[in-house]
């Protein structure tokens, strides 16, 4: 079907108002956290999904347009599942004409081995996949480790620690390695993940299905993710309001002692704005919280 002119010229004011919106809320979320300085080499972990894809382009436009310089590194860990197209990436890396390093170990069939049927392979997955990162990392001289997880899966990690782990406890922008020697970044942090899908789909990217944790479908995460989604559905907005509140924490009005000395508490005679009126009705439903993400077109 052929478009119209004003189709056309629809299409295409979407297409900006998409592409400022993410490199606007990459940005900030790397401005906010300071995630990359002036020097930073910056390895990329492609996995060939939607999120890592748009997380390199919006990196590398920021790179050209960005008032520091930093390098990038593009590094992909080709974990030999069956099928794969291991010829994908570097094509399009190549295309791209920018540093990149295909890092070849079969911790597919570590995980397959030791992962009975119908069990959930992630945990297991992710420390090979953390472990293999972090030794490129170094070897590359990487100063900076991006990854490109966005707002919803930081929002559904904090259901999965809270509903399974019993613990208040998500993904953070910026955080330092298990082995201590790297710091993790998540520049898409702020971004929707229907606007990483969408631009996805305008940008034509090669996206490569998961074998692994990808095909399952009894995933906790999933459980999780459905939720928010209804949620959403009967409460809009439920989900910022959510991702906000992480960027809000009052440790006085929780219960662990090693983040607040509830043994020592004495009353002093000074008025607290966050003592018991905090659990008033109208302070829960304050019209003075300022958004932590960028406002929408």
């Amino acid at each position: 079907m052929t478009l119209t002119a004003h189709q056309q010229d629809k299409e295409r004011y979407e297409a900006n108002k998409l592409a400022k919106r993410l490199r606007r809320c990459v940005g900030q979320a790397i401005g906010d956290f300071n995630m990359i300085e002036a020097g930073d080499r910056v390895m990329v972990c492609l996995s060939g999904g939607k999120d890592s894809f748009g997380m390199l382009d919006l990196l590398l436009y920021l790179r050209d347009h960005a008032p520091i310089q930093f390098d990038i590194v593009a590094v992909n860990l080709d974990q030999k599942q069956p099928g794969f197209p291991a010829e994908v990436l570097p094509a399009y890396l190549k295309g791209l004409n920018i540093p990149f390093h295909i890092e070849e170990q079969d911790t597919y069939s570590i995980v397959k081995r030791l992962i009975p049927e119908g069990k959930t392979t992630c945990s297991l997955c992710s420390r090979l996949r953390r472990g293999v990162l972090y030794r490129v990392a170094g070897e590359l001289g990487a100063t900076k480790i991006a990854l490109g997880h966005h707002r919803s899966d930081i929002i559904e990690t904090f259901f999965l620690n809270l509903f399974f782990g019993g613990k208040l406890k998500a993904m953070p922008p910026k955080l330092v390695s298990d082995d201590g020697r790297h710091v993790v970044i998540r520049p898409l942090a702020y971004c929707f993940e229907d606007d990483l899908g969408a631009w996805a789909e305008l940008q034509q990217f090669p996206i490569i299905p998961c074998d692994l944790c990808g095909s399952q479908e009894n995933l906790q995460r999933k459980q999780v993710k459905q939720m928010l989604q209804d949620w959403d559905k009967r409460f809009p907005g439920r989900s910022k309001t959510l991702f906000n509140a992480l960027s809000r924490i009052t440790p006085s009005h929780l219960m662990d002692p090693a983040l607040f000395d509830f043994r020592n508490l004495v009353a002093n005679g000074v008025p607290d704005p966050d003592g018991d009126r905090a659990f008033d009705p109208e302070s829960l439903a304050s019209p003075d919280v300022i958004p932590l993400l960028p406002e929408e077109d």
